[in-house]
């Protein structure tokens, strides 16, 4: 993803490193002195191939039905809902339905909602592949990474220990890395910072409309589904995408309400959305420009 071949030498993480830390508001806006030092190349480790192994036997059964012209595969759930559930993100069709339904049943209301999942499908592969298409981000000093619906300037430094430190006047992220750090440990750093800001924020925003819905949650974690952006289980077990925080306040809010909304209604009915209209009135227009923005992101973390 990175534009080069898997046998030429990684590329050095900085361009023009230095052995200082970042200058502050308070002390001096001069420049740190430039070093010449080159990260040292990496050697390659031959992959060891390993034998296939079966899935574990209680993940959830996959199933196929010949839908029109295709053989469509779905993930099958049970659950104590009432009705079938369908559900498309990345990695296709999810379908969740009662214990007493039948395979059959669950296959006629496939093809009775064919249309609907079909064109989903096309549309989940063609936003994926519109993204796939982006140049991906270049990991230099300098290079602008989004955060809170803004961009942000990424400032690298070497130094005696791995060190972050954000400064919201300048909106400049400063990675001081150890001496031969490499591309991919300076992504995972970064990757850590993001997750570390979204625990944090999404706990906040979770508590305030939580409050304002009148509801309590279980529990909260993080998740990094490709671009399902939230979930609720039916025991109040709340799961966020950290890749959420690439975004606006508000439409981080929107995402909060509405898994915060399934814990009264676990369906997408029109009592679900009137739910998510009591604390997020404006949820149509965040949920479109979620959408757009999403697409819109450069690829970061293939």
């Amino acid at each position: 993803m990175f534009g080069r071949e898997a046998s030429a030498p990684p590329k050095p993480v900085y361009t023009t490193p230095v052995w200082s830390v970042p200058p502050t508001p308070a002390t001096s806006t001069k420049p740190p002195p430039v070093s010449p030092y080159v990260a040292p190349p990496e050697t390659a480790v031959p992959v060891k191939t390993r034998p296939l192994v079966a899935p574990p036997p209680d993940l959830p059964p996959r199933r196929q039905l010949m839908v029109g012209d295709f053989i469509l595969e779905y993930e099958l759930r049970r659950s104590t809902r009432r009705s079938i559930g369908f559900m498309i993100d990345d990695d296709g069709l999810r379908v969740t339905a009662p214990k007493r339904i039948t395979i059959a049943e669950i296959d006629e209301a496939i093809r009775t909602k064919q249309h609907w999942i079909l064109s989903k499908l096309k549309e989940r592969r063609e936003r994926r592949a519109a993204r796939l298409q982006k140049p991906p981000v270049e990991w230099i000093d300098g290079t602008q990474i989004p955060y809170l619906g803004q961009d942000i300037t990424l400032r690298l430094l070497v130094g005696g220990r791995n060190r972050s430190i954000y400064n919201p006047s300048t909106r400049e992220l400063w990675m001081t890395m150890m001496p031969g750090a490499s591309e991919n440990q300076l992504k995972e750093r970064v990757k850590a910072w993001y997750q570390q800001q979204a625990k944090a924020l999404f706990e906040e925003r979770l508590d305030l409309y939580a409050a304002r819905l009148g509801v309590q949650y279980h529990s909260f974690g993080l998740t990094s589904a490709g671009t399902r952006w939230g979930s609720c289980t039916a025991d109040r077990k709340i799961r966020l995408n950290w890749k959420l925080i690439h975004f606006s306040l508000p439409l981080i809010d929107y995402v909060v309400a509405h898994e915060l909304s399934h814990i009264l209604e676990m369906n997408h009915s029109q009592q679900f959305w009137d739910t998510v209209g009591l604390i997020y009135p404006e949820y149509e227009d965040a949920k479109n420009l979620l959408r757009k923005r999403s697409q819109e992101l450069p690829v970061l973390f293939p």
